[in-house]
């Protein structure tokens, strides 16, 4: 696996939120009231049994907590970090209907799955082997949870993920004040350490091997590639240097080193998670002055507002209702030219105006990926995402798919869920494939 330079940029950010001590953890363990409906449960899209995993913390069994965290979500370790537990399990903690402070879920998940892995417990050994073997494209949270259920049934799996680095986003995306890249493959080192699960790097399906390469190799394929480069704005100027896609500056700044020292002010374009992660990033980087940059207002952003306030603390600046028309520099952007628009998001004639910026990084969307795979006969691509079942099958026999290229970009929790699941589908059907060859042979 590749190295992580010791000087990269994500280096100069610390934990947001402190973990808990084992005093904190037991006493905020035992507030729970441990709910026999408990909301919480049907708000984590694993279903991690919530009110058991605490208890259990409660009684001084931190390795029988884990234990239920992973049974549940094998990357409950990232999850405890990068969840949005504020419109997840905390925020539907009936402690929310009594005006008192919700039960710090995520903090104590953290607490137990952080020492199992400092502690170096394992919980999970792969199955009988059954001769099957799986093709996962894309070495993101989806593909490690499909990957993991897959081996604990006995089937062999091989990865194959375009970059050099495994992981994902977890590795090159999330805010490092959530959680850095060397924490990142950690787990997926602990993942892997179930064997029999191969990962190879730099490899590009479709390119590199081809998708009848692959359907002769393994007996069934997952797809859990995830999204693809950032969109662009289509505006004249927008290819000068400074002007970055943000998923590609944020995995810049998370696996290597940027280099802002000249940048005095910043523009972030959106107003969804990526933008809020950015200016937050860019701030706490130390560039003196961080606008985010939307053609709404605060009420219509997508992004989560608790986040949204942390970056204002931060002293992120917003430009509401504001739509950029022109980059402008003399090799490098130095300005930007927008418009005011009205509540319909149309230009307001005569409201154009120009700010110094040396530094964009555009957060309106990314690419869907799903067009790679339109060729495939059965397989269902509608705006360029994978359409599946609940299973997460695709319609094309032996194929499943799970994660951002079918769900178009949720978290990594339903990353996770819909790999899990779509891995238990994968079982069935090379479990029934093989009694079907049984039967032929002794028919």
């Amino acid at each position: 696996m590749t190295a992580l330079p010791s000087d990269r940029s994500e280096s100069a950010f610390a934990d947001y939120k402190d973990p808990l001590t084992t005093v904190q953890a037991v006493a905020e363990a035992n507030r729970c009231l441990y709910c026999a409906d408990a909301p919480c449960i049907k708000a984590c899209p694993t279903g991690i049994e919530i009110p058991e995993f605490i208890r259990k913390i409660s009684t001084g069994n931190v390795k029988g907590s884990a234990r239920t965290i992973f049974e549940a979500n094998i990357l409950g370790m990232s999850c405890a970090r990068v969840c949005p537990v504020e419109v997840l399990c905390v925020g539907d903690c009936v402690y929310n209907e009594m005006d008192s402070p919700p039960i710090q879920i995520g903090k104590l998940q953290r607490y137990a799955t952080d020492m199992a892995f400092e502690k170096g417990w394992t919980f999970f050994t792969a199955g009988a082997d059954t001769g099957k073997s799986v093709a996962l494209i894309g070495a993101g949270p989806a593909s490690l949870a499909a990957a993991h259920y897959l081996r604990r049934a006995g089937h062999r799996c091989t990865i194959y993920e375009k970059n050099a680095l495994p992981g994902g986003l977890n590795t090159t995306g999330v805010a490092p004040y959530k959680m850095r890249a060397e924490r990142s493959l950690q787990e997926v080192q602990w993942i892997l350490g179930i064997g029999g699960i191969d990962v190879v790097t730099g490899m590009t399906v479709g390119k590199d091997i081809t998708w009848e390469a692959l359907e002769k190799k393994h007996d069934a394929v997952f797809i859990g590639m995830g999204l693809g480069a950032d969109s662009r704005l289509g505006v004249p100027g927008e290819n000068l240097a400074g002007i970055h896609g943000a998923v590609d500056f944020i995995e810049k700044m998370k696996v290597g080193k940027v280099d802002i020292t000249k940048v005095k002010r910043a523009a972030v374009i959106g107003g969804g998670n990526t933008a809020i992660d950015a200016v937050r990033e860019l701030a706490g980087l130390g560039i003196d002055e961080v606008l985010l940059v939307y053609r709404g207002d605060e009420p219509g952003m997508s992004g989560y507002a608790h986040e949204w306030e942390v970056a204002k603390l931060d002293g992120v600046r917003p430009l509401w209702r504001s739509l950029p028309l022109e980059f402008m520099g003399s090799g490098s952007v130095q300005s930007m030219r927008y418009t005011r628009v009205d509540a319909a998001k149309r230009p307001i004639a005569g409201s154009e105006a120009d700010i110094a910026v040396d530094l964009v990084l555009l957060a309106i969307g990314q690419a869907k990926l799903g067009e790679l795979l339109a060729g495939l006969a059965g397989l269902k691509v509608d705006k360029g995402r994978v359409i599946v079942d609940a299973e997460g099958f695709t319609g094309r026999k032996g194929y499943y798919a799970g994660g951002d290229c079918a769900n178009g970009g949720k978290e990594v929790v339903n990353g996770a869920a819909e790999g899990k699941a779509a891995a238990m589908a994968i079982d069935k059907y090379l479990s029934s494939s093989a009694k079907a060859a049984a039967g032929a042979r002794h028919g």
